[in-house]
């Protein structure tokens, strides 16, 4: 197991710049020469307005897009180089809307055993299939007799996201990036997931990359801190010293709409 310091994902120098048009050629930097590194076992938030470049970041992680200039890095490998199932077992993401993330003609439990034949193969046992599903709903606070055998319908928006961490958490990622996961559920079911992802972290060592416009999410969450504008990483360090003693103006103006982050630490 790699010490607790050891850097398991790291960007250097990554810029993406998006191009738009035919005849007149516009450019979007998205993402300008960022260079950060998640550590094992860490939470790393990034946080920034709408547009900052968090979610491509997000996306350049995932191989959804490719950076146009610098490089990324997971256990010192090239993520490019990597074949893609071999990279997916290493890195997983949830999103910020659970209910679009199931098919609403099957019952939940398809995305399970989806991800056990992914992991496993198709050729592990009735009974270690079943072990690996219910152990998954455990971990994240949901009883299979409760839930397994419904459809996505008689779920509430909480309980499918940690269905959903269920599913990652048998493919056994070293990374998870969680983009938004509080945004479409209610304030009782934000505060449950905030918890699950921080015992998560604790018992299986997982590092999470948590995406978020909140700054009080990120304040409870998070072990370090990147803020984001305009694609620019403005500032990055431990959460309790980049938000008590802010060293960048846009930070200072995130933190200035949140006052009591000034006044109490919890």
């Amino acid at each position: 197991m790699m010490s607790k310091e050891a850097s398991i994902l790291r960007f250097d120098g990554v810029s993406k710049i998006f191009t738009s048009g035919l005849i007149k050629v516009s450019k979007t930097t998205a993402v300008n020469d960022v260079s950060f590194e998640i550590k094992e076992g860490e939470i790393l938030s990034l946080v920034g307005e709408s547009g900052s470049g968090k979610s491509t970041i997000a996306n350049m992680i995932l191989r959804i897009i490719k950076p146009n200039l610098g490089q990324i890095y997971i256990n010192d490998q090239e993520i490019e180089k990597i074949p893609i199932n071999d990279y997916y077992k290493q890195v997983q993401m949830v999103f910020q809307d659970p209910f679009s993330s199931f098919n609403y003609f099957y019952k939940v439990d398809r995305v399970l055993h989806q991800a056990v034949n992914f992991h496993y193969g198709k050729k592990i046992s009735d009974t270690e299939r079943t072990k690996h599903i219910h152990n998954a709903l455990k971990l994240v606070s949901l009883n299979p007799e409760e839930v397994l055998g419904r459809y996505p319908h008689q779920l509430s928006g909480g309980q499918l996201q940690r269905f959903l961490l269920a599913r990652i958490l048998i493919i056994e990622p070293s990374v998870l990036i969680a983009d938004e996961p509080t945004s479409m559920v209610d304030a009782c079911a934000r505060a449950e997931i905030l918890n699950l992802l921080k015992r998560l972290r604790k018992e299986i060592n997982i590092s999470i990359i948590f995406i978020t416009h909140d700054i009080g999410q990120a304040q409870f969450i998070s072990d370090r801190v990147i803020v984001m504008e305009n694609g620019l990483l403005v500032e990055q360090g431990p959460t309790k010293k980049v938000f008590l003693d802010p060293q960048h103006r846009y930070t200072q103006n995130l933190l200035a709409s949140v006052p009591s982050l000034y006044r109490k630490w919890n």
